[in-house]
Formats: structure tokens, C-alpha cells, sequence
């Protein structure tokens, strides 16, 4: 088998694939074989028709078999031989078969190649978590707000299940800190990945972008079912919500393109996880300074 990329711009090739011989000649046997056994030719019982009587009935239907049986075969050995990560199924197009060579040629989307660099060492500025008594104070005073209470006092602390108000108020100083905790680790994240694709200017695949789009549409349009909109309403929101959400689309796909190529210099698995993994990876190569400093 031949096989010949050529490079259409960042993110599609065209993928020449040619094979001649006994590839082509035996599957044409194979075929046959199959289509005499059921064959109805007059004067032949079924499985004993020459082959060229076989051939004067059948040909059409037995190039289309060869063609619907070999194609596959044969694109998917090209694109594992030359190492393509396709996205997408292929456009194939200028066919051609006779009894001895089968060539064509196909189009396909992959990943851009993302030359990421100085993503080790990034400087990360933390700041201390502290609750306030005043924050314990208000998040305590709307639970009362929500169940109607008057006095804060152990029995309200009971009523919700805990032993007395010194426990309920730990609890809410736990809930207060794990919140504060998770908009830094959010706010440090997206100041990282900001950093990294500040510099990096790559097309995006565009089957990834509708996927992710088609995602977010779908996600939107169950929202807005289960607050109480009707089918029709829906549907009328369709280009609005197109609209409004492919940029988000866009940039999640930036996002994940670019963290799987650092999981591909690091080594790491290119599961479901890897984008929780290099996240991992980058917090622990960061430069971690305190809020406070200056440099």
C-alpha cells in the first residue's frame, strides 16, 4: 500500500492511499465466491455459475462490495501507518477501482500541532484563607432567614442536627473556608491557563468547536426546560443560543487542546482525567509566592 499526506493547513490533510496486485485481486475472488453461493443464474445451480457469467450479471454490485469492504480497511492501516490522530470521519473522494488497483483519496481533521512551552514554573500568588466571625455570623443568620427562626440558640443549632450552636457554627466556618478555598484554586487555575495560551495562536478544529457547541446548546436547552420553558419557546431560542455560547465553545476547546498537548510532553495518559492531571501537574511545577510579595 501507498500512502502520501499532503498538508492543507494547520488542522486537515489529504491522506492518497493506492494499493495494487493481490490485495485488490483476491478481494475481488472474495467476493464472488460470496455471490455465487447465492446467485440465480438460469441453467446454474447456486454456487456453480462460471465466473464469467458471474461477472456479465454482477459486476456492478460485486465493484461496489469490493469497494464498501476494502475502503475502510485500507484508510484506517493509512492514517495508523502515518501517524494521524483524526477527529472526524473522512471525506473520501476520487475513487477509482478495476480488477487490479484501487486508489482514493481522503480528507481528514486532526489536531493542531500546539508548540506549548514555558508552561513549568509559572509564578502563582496565593493568599492566606481566613473566616471572619462576621462571615460565620451571616451565613448562620440565613439559616434562620430560611426556616423563619427568631433566637439563635443551641435548640435552632439542634433543629438542624447538631449538638449546639458551637458546632453549628464550626460547621458553617468549614463550609465558608472549603468555598473560599475553591475560588482560589479556581481563580489560580484560570490565571495559569491564561498565561500559558497568551502566546500560543493555533486554529481550532472545527468538528471540536460544533461538538462542544452542540454540548453546551443541549445543556442550556434542558435549563431552560426545567425552569419552565415550553418546547416552542426553546426552539425559538436556537440561534440566540448558537450565538451566545459559541465563544464559550471556542474557548473550552483552546483550553483542552492545549492541556492535552502538555500531557503529551509529560507523558501523561490521554484519558477522560487528563485535564484534571495536567492541572495537577501545572500547580505542582508553579512558583507559589504569598499575596504579599512583590517580585
Amino acid at each position: 500500500m501507498k500512502t502520501e499526506v499532503k498538508k492543507l493547513d494547520s488542522t486537515k490533510r489529504e491522506i492518497s492511499i493506492e494499493v495494487s496486485g493481490d490485495i485488490v485481486k483476491n478481494k475481488f475472488d472474495d467476493v464472488f465466491k460470496k455471490i455465487a453461493q447465492d446467485a440465480k443464474i438460469p441453467g446454474f445451480r447456486p454456487g456453480n455459475a462460471p465466473r464469467d457469467i458471474l461477472e456479465k450479471h454482477y459486476s456492478s454490485h460485486a465493484h461496489e462490495r469490493v469497494l464498501k469492504e476494502l475502503v475502510p480497511d485500507l484508510y484506517n492501516q493509512a492514517i495508523e501507518k502515518e501517524g494521524l490522530e483524526v477527529l472526524e470521519l473522512p471525506n473520501i473522494f476520487d475513487v477509482k477501482l478495476d480488477r487490479n488497483n484501487l486508489s482514493f483519496k481522503a480528507t481528514v481533521e486532526i489536531n493542531p500541532e500546539i508548540p506549548v512551552k514555558n508552561y513549568k514554573g509559572l509564578k502563582v500568588h496565593y493568599k492566606k484563607i481566613e473566616v471572619t466571625p462576621d462571615e460565620i455570623k451571616r451565613s448562620v443568620d440565613s439559616l434562620k432567614e430560611a426556616r423563619k427562626v427568631d433566637t439563635i440558640d443551641d435548640d435552632f443549632a439542634k433543629g438542624l442536627g447538631y449538638p449546639d450552636l458551637s458546632e453549628l457554627e464550626k460547621a458553617m466556618e468549614r463550609q465558608i473556608y472549603i468555598q473560599k478555598e475553591n475560588l482560589q484554586r479556581q481563580r489560580i487555575e484560570n490565571g495559569l491557563l491564561e498565561s500559558i495560551l497568551k502566546d500560543l495562536d493555533f486554529k481550532l478544529p472545527l468538528s471540536l468547536v460544533n461538538r462542544q457547541l452542540q454540548d453546551l446548546i443541549r445543556q442550556a436547552k434542558l435549563d431552560l426546560a426545567l425552569k419552565g420553558s415550553t418546547p416552542e419557546k426553546i426552539d425559538e431560542q436556537e440561534k440566540a443560543l448558537h450565538e451566545q455560547l459559541e465563544p464559550e465553545a471556542k474557548r473550552q476547546v483552546r483550553i483542552y487542546l492545549v492541556l492535552s498537548a502538555i500531557a503529551k510532553k509529560e507523558n501523561i495518559p490521554q484519558d477522560e482525567h487528563m485535564p484534571h492531571h495536567v492541572m495537577e501537574f501545572l500547580l505542582r511545577e508553579a512558583d507559589w509566592r504569598s499575596q504579599d510579595s512583590t517580585s
